[in-house]
């Protein structure tokens, strides 16, 4: 599966900064001091309803996290799997009659669209489930014949209790994570299953449903879990720098995920930092495709928005915290946009010099955009004030806004 086509990211004058980040592990704030290539794992969509704005502010935080490693020199190999065989897939295609093969591809080409557009840098490796699959079989046999999953009536469920790190990137206790479990996509109350908490791994064949061949599993197709557990360990492998995705991902995703491969490798984590977005409501709820309350990147797009002022209402808010989706936080941003196009389009202006360190500073302190689009509008309102004479000025300032930021201005 290919990705989308990368915007060219400028190169400033010095050195940025490493990256100190919010850890859910940990509860607490990690610097992260990657070697010469920094590897990062993001899970991708389930493309049946793409793409809204929670999705949007997810990838958007991650592509902060690409920039700052960029912008210390270092390479990035960033990785993103399209979950394009999953239940709420193939109940879409039926509720629209439409082939769930076609209806994965179409939105997962609506995705790419929407990322080339808002300029979000495309992973070194896009893969799709499906494509996984060879790859998956192996790794769910060895965790059966390791004890560390068993067969119930056809299907094969990973055993929690085999990992003696469950829990450890939660910390939920068990009614929470039960809960959680059958709220998004679990089974907790299947009769036979020796936890409740267990997460399949093969689900063998259903009539009506497509399949697979799984050698010794029989004919089925793959957990979501274990999924992104085979992409992550065949691209990047253990201890990799950072897990991301949406805080909704917390339980049962990256829980399951680590405890996969650290069952299948005997190996301690499954990566160094697992960090996370927070959610957008609209409306007093959170965007969700189950309630319908969504706002597509698509649409804006259609309608004549600017994807840069997109990218501006996305940048305006902390990466982890939970914010709403209003007209007027897109009109700001629509605002704030003209402010500085015309503050970097006249031939002079203040020294920047600083603007860009104070860029650095606020992204690698947890990825505060708010704070780096604040020092942007401070020089903007220098310039609109009082000007300047350094010609040098307006290009260091499109180019620091560029690179860091990913708006064109």
């Amino acid at each position: 599966m290919h990705a989308w086509p990368a915007s060219e990211v400028p190169a400033l004058p010095g050195k940025g900064r490493d990256l100190r980040i919010h850890d859910t592990a940990t509860g607490g704030r990690v610097t992260l001091d990657p070697g010469p290539v920094a590897r990062i794992y993001v899970c991708g969509i389930t493309p049946y309803d793409a793409t809204h704005m929670g999705h949007a502010a997810t990838y958007n935080a991650f592509d902060l996290v690409q920039r700052v490693w960029l912008d210390t020199k270092r390479q990035v190999h960033y990785v993103q799997n399209v979950t394009d065989v999953d239940d709420p897939l193939l109940e879409r295609a039926i509720r629209d009659g439409k082939d769930w093969v076609e209806l994965a591809e179409g939105e997962t080409a609506l995705f790419r669209e929407d990322m080339t557009a808002l300029r979000l840098l495309p992973p070194k490796h896009y893969i799709g489930a499906v494509e996984a699959i060879p790859g998956i079989v192996p790794l769910v046999e060895r965790l059966r014949d390791a004890g560390a999953a068993y067969e119930l009536e056809g299907d094969v469920y990973f055993s929690v209790e085999s990992d003696p790190h469950f829990g450890e990137v939660s910390h939920y206790d068990a009614a929470a994570m039960k809960a959680l479990s059958a709220e998004r996509g679990g089974d907790p109350e299947r009769p036979g299953k020796k936890n409740p908490l267990d997460p399949m791994l093969w689900m063998a064949a259903r009539e009506g449903e497509p399949s697979w061949d799984g050698a010794s599993l029989g004919r089925g197709r793959p957990g979501w879990h274990i999924e992104c557990v085979a992409i992550a360990l065949d691209h990047l492998g253990m201890g990799f720098d950072v897990q991301g995705g949406g805080s909704d991902l917390i339980f049962p995703h990256h829980e399951m995920g680590a405890s996969h491969a650290q069952a299948l490798t005997g190996e301690y984590p499954f990566a160094k930092a697992y960090v996370h977005a927070g959610m957008v409501a609209l409306g007093g709820e959170k965007m969700s495709k189950s309630k319908g309350n969504l706002v597509f990147v698509s649409k804006l797009r259609r309608d004549g928005v600017d994807p840069a002022a997109i990218r501006l209402t996305l940048l305006a808010h902390h990466y982890r915290a939970d914010w709403e989706w209003t007209d007027q936080v897109l009109q700001d941003a629509v605002e704030r946009l003209g402010r500085w196009r015309a503050a970097v389009s006249r031939p002079d202006g203040p020294s920047a010099d600083a603007l860009v360190e104070e860029v650095r500073e606020a992204l690698a302190n947890d990825l505060d955009a708010p704070a780096a689009l604040a020092a942007v509008d401070r020089w903007a309102e220098r310039q609109d004030a009082d000007g300047g004479t350094d010609e040098a000025a307006p290009g260091l300032v499109s180019r620091t806004v560029d690179a860091l930021l990913g708006v064109a201005l």
